[in-house]
């Protein structure tokens, strides 16, 4: 089974995840940056063509939450451009095209990702503090109605799930069967600082001011950067065996590779340059399919070998 985690800052505990076979890290952006080279591709298995999601939303999601969310996945690799949209910002479908480039050189068919199912849990059948094990059982409960694609698990800013701010802000792993999954928990009122950076103070390293969030919920903004990274991961290193750099006990994947790079003249600690929204003063760089603004996580250039912020 391959875990690739988000971690936090510290490279102590980034070789404690590596021990523990947990694949492609993401740290806190403050400490370290592993330099830029070349991803290779291992030959497995990837994600392409159609991947439907499905969400298992774990815990109190407000309404204004999911469509955040939704809003994000349906704004990868939308079908239609609205070409009446007067963007400020690239396109989110424009940051994913690397994922597109790197299907293209591994011969394989574009993405397109699209929602298959939600699945509402307000009411914690497995508790508040959940294991490991118990994010996967969930996994496959929602796996068995789905039919290929991914699984996404989100639990809400009330769940506590082992690991979550000690170690790591979200992972993907696999069940049998080539089943892909994702979980990624609200660290807003957990471990914003581990977590939910650049929209809070960092626990560790420069105390820079923090970004407004984009879409006013620090919480979940933050969720966006961590969906963003895993689910970029899992399409091209679904099962270990894909694109990554590094050794295969602790692989860095594509947008692990630029951790902490949202803009130009990104630095230990500095985000980079990214756009403020006059009128709310949120930072992004993207925008959806609905003109709502993001902020996502530079991705590795198959091409330059370099982390390319979009704007």
């Amino acid at each position: 089974m391959n875990h690739s985690h988000i971690t936090k800052t510290t490279t102590f505990l980034l070789l404690l995840s590596s021990l523990n076979a947990c694949f492609g890290t993401r740290t806190l952006n403050s400490l370290y940056k592993p330099p830029p080279n070349l991803l290779k591709y291992h030959n497995g298995p990837l994600l392409e063509g159609n991947i439907p999601i499905s969400i298992l939303w774990y815990g109190n999601f407000k309404p204004s939450q999911k469509s955040i969310l939704i809003d994000f996945l349906l704004s990868l690799t939308p079908l239609h451009h609205h070409h009446h949209f007067p963007y400020h910002a690239p396109s989110l479908s424009k940051w994913w095209k690397t994922v597109d480039d790197l299907m293209e050189m591994a011969g394989k068919t574009k993405t397109h990702i699209f929602l298959a199912n939600q699945t509402t849990d307000p009411h914690h059948s497995l508790g508040k503090l959940l294991k490991k094990s118990q994010i996967e059982e969930l996994a496959e409960r929602s796996a068995s109605a789905t039919k290929g694609g991914i699984v996404l698990i989100l639990t809400a800013a009330d769940v506590a799930v082992e690991g979550f701010c000690m170690s790591h802000c979200g992972y993907h792993s696999s069940l049998s069967g080539n089943k892909a999954y994702i979980w990624v928990g609200n660290s807003d009122s957990q471990c914003p600082g581990q977590c939910a950076w650049p929209f809070h103070q960092p626990l560790y390293g420069p105390q820079t001011r923090p970004l407004v969030a984009p879409n006013g919920d620090v919480g979940v903004d933050g969720m966006v950067i961590n969906i963003a990274t895993l689910l970029a991961g899992t399409v091209t290193d679904p099962f270990g065996r894909g694109y990554f750099q590094g050794e295969m006990a602790a692989p860095v994947e594509v947008v692990a590779a630029c951790s902490g790079v949202f803009g130009k003249g990104a630095y230990s600690g500095y985000t980079g340059e990214v756009l403020v929204d006059s009128r709310t003063g949120g930072s992004y760089n993207v925008q959806g399919l609905t003109g709502r603004e993001y902020l996502v996580p530079a991705m590795l250039d198959p091409y330059t070998s370099s982390c390319s912020p979009i704007v």
